[in-house]
């Protein structure tokens, strides 16, 4: 299973999700062709209700420590209630260029 599909199976299974997006943005970090290595993830799910950011995003990375230890080097973490979601205008930020990217 590539990495990519494990992310979207454990995500899938621990938060239940309303709505999860995982993209891989290896290709714009000099990565090399088909590396898995940085990932973004917008993740909208009612666990959050009761959870601050930080406490999310070590919820996902205790999630997915396989992965992080298997060569994951970044994940862009957007992740909101249904209500802050709304509020977003369901739209996740866009994810900056990579400093080298493209020297």
């Amino acid at each position: 299973m590539s990495i990519e599909n494990s992310i979207i199976t454990k995500l899938t299974e621990n938060f239940n999700p309303i709505l999860l997006h995982v993209e891989n943005e290896s290709h714009y970090h000099h990565s090399g062709k088909g590396a898995e290595s940085h990932f973004k993830v917008t993740l909208v799910s009612s666990i959050f209700n009761s959870m601050r950011t930080i406490a999310r995003h070590r919820a996902i990375y205790s999630c997915l420590t396989d992965e992080l230890n298997a060569g994951v080097h970044a994940l862009a973490l957007h992740t909101y209630t249904e209500q802050e979601w709304q509020n977003m205008g369901e739209v996740a930020p866009k994810s900056p260029n990579c400093m080298g990217h493209g020297q």
